[in-house]
Order: C-alpha cells, then sequence, then structure tokens
C-alpha cells in the first residue's frame, strides 16, 4: 500500500478509536458536549493524515486542535494523537525544525510542570506535570529525532557503497585498459620486428629476379629464422598470458643482448653500426627489457622507413643508459604498413621506469634518443604512488609521454 493511503487509513482508525475513548467519558467534563470535543480531535485526525505530505502544516492543524481541546475539555484522544504530530513534524519535516521541537518541547515540558506544581503547591504534582508533559512533548520528539538520524545514516551508507561500488568499477575498467595497453604493446614488440624483416626480404627476392641461387637460400634462411623467432616469442607471451603469476619477464630479452639483434638486422639486410660506451653494469630487469624492446622497435622502422645504414650509440653512465638510434631518411612514404603504436609503445615503456624518450627529425635523418636510469631499484619501481601493488612492471599503467616528432613513424 502507498503510504499516503496508509497514512489516511491510520487518520481514519485513530478518530475512530477517539470517538470510542470520548462516548467512554476519556476527558474533562466540563458541560461541553461530546459532538464539539470530536472536532479537535478531527482536526489532529487531519494531521496524521497530511503527516508524510505536509508535516508542518500537520504539526500546525496539532497545535491548533490542542489549544482549542484544553479550552475545551481537555480529552484523551486528541493529546494522544497530537503527539502522532509532533514526531511526524519531527521525523519527516526539516532539519531545523526537527532541531527547533527538540528545545521548544523540552522547555514547554518544564514550564509546564513548575506552572502545575506552583498552582497546586505540591510536589508530587510538579513531577506528575513534568512526565506527563514529558511524555506528549519530549517523548515524541527525542523518539522521532533518533529514527531520523539513523536513517540519516543507513542512507549516507548506502551512498557511501554505491561510491565505493562505483570505484571499484572504474579502478576495474583501468585495470582491463591497462592489461589490453599492455598486451598490445608486448605483441607489437615480439611480432613487428620478425615479420617486417620477413617482409622485406620476400619482397627483396620478389623483385630481383637476378639472384642466383644462393643468395636466395640466404635470404631465405634468415627468413626462416626470424619467422622461428616470432613464432617462439609468440608460444612464450601466450604461456604468459595462461599463466596465473604474472611475474617474470615475458621473453627473457636484455640489453645486453643488442649486439645479437644488431646481428640478426644485418642478415636481414639493414646495414647496422653498434657501438658501445661505457661498461654495462648489472642493470635492473625492467630496465633490460625496456631498454631491448626500444632498440628492436627503433631497428623496424629503420627497416620500414629508412633509406640508409643505422648507428645505434648504447652509452652507460653512472646512474642511467642511454640508448641512440640514428638513420638517413629520403621522405617516401613507408614501403611497409605500420600499426602506428611502435613511437608510443617506446615511450611507455621509458616512462614506465622514469626514463624519458624523443623521436624526430634530426640532421636530414631520424633520430631515436632513449634514457633510462637505473639507480631506483626495481622494488621502488613496482611500489611507487602511480604503480598498481603486486603487478609486473610492463603492466604499470602510466601517463603518456610525450612524443616530438612522430610523424611519418609508427
Amino acid at each position: 500500500m502507498h503510504p499516503r493511503r496508509q497514512d489516511a487509513l491510520m487518520a481514519v482508525v485513530l478518530f475512530a478509536g477517539g470517538l470510542v475513548l470520548l462516548l467512554c467519558g476519556a476527558y474533562v467534563n466540563r458541560g461541553v458536549p461530546v459532538q464539539v470535543l470530536a472536532v479537535p480531535l478531527a482536526v489532529t485526525c487531519l494531521g496524521v493524515a497530511l503527516r508524510r505530505r505536509a508535516p508542518v502544516a500537520a504539526l500546525v492543524l496539532g497545535v491548533v486542535a490542542v489549544m482549542g481541546d484544553l479550552c475545551l475539555g481537555p480529552s484523551f484522544p486528541t493529546i494522544l494523537v497530537f503527539t502522532d504530530n509532533i514526531y511526524s513534524a519531527t521525523l519527516y519535516g526539516p532539519r531545523r525544525l526537527a532541531t527547533a521541537l527538540l528545545y521548544v518541547t523540552s522547555v514547554l515540558t518544564v514550564v509546564a510542570g513548575v506552572v502545575a506544581g506552583f498552582l497546586a503547591r505540591d510536589w508530587s504534582v510538579l513531577a506528575i506535570g513534568l512526565v506527563q508533559s514529558g511524555v506528549v512533548l519530549t517523548t515524541p520528539t527525542i523518539t522521532a529525532l533518533m529514527i531520523r538520524n539513523h536513517r540519516d545514516q543507513a542512507l549516507a551508507e548506502r551512498a557511501r557503497a554505491d561510491q565505493v561500488a562505483r570505484l571499484a568499477e572504474l579502478d576495474r575498467q583501468a585495470a582491463v585498459t591497462g592489461e589490453r595497453t599492455r598486451m598490445a604493446r608486448e605483441l607489437h614488440d615480439m611480432i613487428a620486428n620478425h615479420f617486417s624483416a620477413v617482409a622485406i626480404q620476400s619482397a627483396a627476392v620478389i623483385a630481383r629476379q637476378d639472384l642466383d641461387p644462393r643468395a636466395v637460400r640466404k635470404v631465405l634462411e634468415s627468413i626462416r629464422e626470424n619467422s622461428v623467432r616470432g613464432m617462439a616469442e609468440m608460444r612464450t607471451m601466450i604461456g604468459l598470458l595462461r599463466a596465473e603469476d604474472d611475474e617474470g619477464d615475458p621473453t627473457g630479452h636484455r640489453l645486453t643482448d643488442a649486439a645479437d639483434l644488431v646481428e640478426r638486422c644485418r642478415r636481414a639486410g639493414l646495414p647496422v653500426e653498434l657501438r658501445v660506451r661505457g661498461t654495462p653494469p648489472g642493470l635492473p630487469r625492467p630496465v633490460e627489457s625496456a631498454g631491448y624492446r626500444i632498440l628492436q622497435e627503433s631497428l623496424t622502422n629503420v627497416m620500414r622507413h629508412g633509406a640508409g645504414p643505422a648507428r645505434v650509440v648504447i652509452r652507460y653512465d653512472a646512474d642511467a643508459v642511454t640508448l641512440t638510434v640514428e638513420n638517413d631518411t629520403d621522405g617516401e612514404p613507408a614501403a611497409l604498413p605500420g600499426s602506428g603504436t611502435g613511437l608510443v609503445g617506446m615511450a611507455e615503456r621509458a616512462g614506465l621506469v622514469g626514463g624519458s624518450f624523443t623521436a624526430g627529425a634530426a640532421d636530414g635523418g631520424w633520430r631515436v634518443v632513449a634514457t633510462l636510469p637505473f639507480q631506483t631499484p626495481p622494488e621502488e619501481l613496482r611500489t611507487g604512488p602511480s604503480a598498481v601493488p603486486d603487478r609486473p612492471w610492463w603492466s604499470i599503467a602510466t601517463e603518456e609521454p610525450s612524443l616530438v616528432g612522430t610523424r611519418g613513424r609508427e
């Protein structure tokens, strides 16, 4: 049943019960007919019907009815229904009205008791007056305030629970997005280098009709090597995704394997000059892997977009390692399509370890520079303010670093 219908039904029941009490003589007889005493009762019952819809109006009706009833009787049913008028105004009315009613009813209770005791000149009458006034005025107000506080607290807890649920959903969406980004970056880095070399060599064999069998065999061997390596890394990545434990390096590649990577690029037909300056220290695994992937993606872009040999410089300083990859460009469109995420992925990898990354045109060619600090221990990288606890370094979501001159590259 609708709450308003419940209030109307309650008002009818209270009015009928009040009439029975009046007929039974539950009033102070001052020679006033029972029919007249029923008028204040009806007014207070009307306030009951409006208790939720208009609690302030219900209180006003109750006050007017009680004042009239005190002059005529008073009668017990009207005063009893008036307690509900006070209760409703405190529970459903404005917060300021509820607070004001607490003070007003408390003062009226004391005043009524003192006046009754003073007029009767009897301390027992004063005590009885205090108790009766408290039951009629203060008790409904305090009861309604307690229920109202519990109700407001329940609403606040429900709102807090909804907010926590929304935050949990946002965290879940962010985790899913971060995981998708990580998977896309890993798959891109694993596939792009090997299959770009395969595509370039295949295109060269198709375009050149004057190659001798030995040259063709050499190219096919390089194609097979890149295909096998790409499939092996794909199997490693799939095994990592199927595993319950995310810890560990997806492929185990390190920056110290740069010579092997350069040699494979040379066998694929890309002239690469490698220089290593400084002594390689024991780098943290995140820095090792990030440096290798950045170098791999840079050489892949050279094969796709470059027009000349690549120059790679790896410089080990006291607190950081710097990768520099330079090559000439001819300004022609890329022979092979790219996914458009290579430079973004390199910048993300540098940002994950607290480093910097720039890429852009320089001296008539293209230059990629990545600086990766390695003084910060890996545990701090994983437990920093922006990291996700208990996740491997490559799944930590970071803000995308700015790229310089990314036009024309992945």
